[in-house]
């Protein structure tokens, strides 16, 4: 069974320490890739659909936990944004 990937607003947070920021995420992906295969034999991949992907694994890289990782709900982000129609309302246009 997988671990979840946060939705947009969602994070991961480490119930162990804190850490809101830093872990390494052990991943299956399964993939199709548009390479663009040169004449000199060097390949690159250009292009990328993931088909699937399981999170296997997050580890917290302050602490070092892997059983102590949950998803939060990240902080509301339109709060910080202001309002442009209060600007317009206090006269300046």
């Amino acid at each position: 069974m997988g671990i979840a990937m946060p939705g947009d607003n969602e994070r991961w947070r480490c119930t162990g320490c804190g850490n809101l920021t830093r872990f390494d995420v052990t991943r299956t992906v399964r993939s199709q890739d548009y390479v663009h295969q040169e004449l000199s034999g060097a390949g690159v991949v250009e292009e990328r659909t993931v088909l699937a992907e399981t999170i296997e694994r997050v580890k917290c890289r302050w602490c070092g936990a892997t059983d102590s990782v949950e998803i939060v709900p990240r902080p509301d982000a339109e709060q910080s944004v202001p309002d442009s129609s209060a600007e317009s309302s206090t006269g300046s246009a």
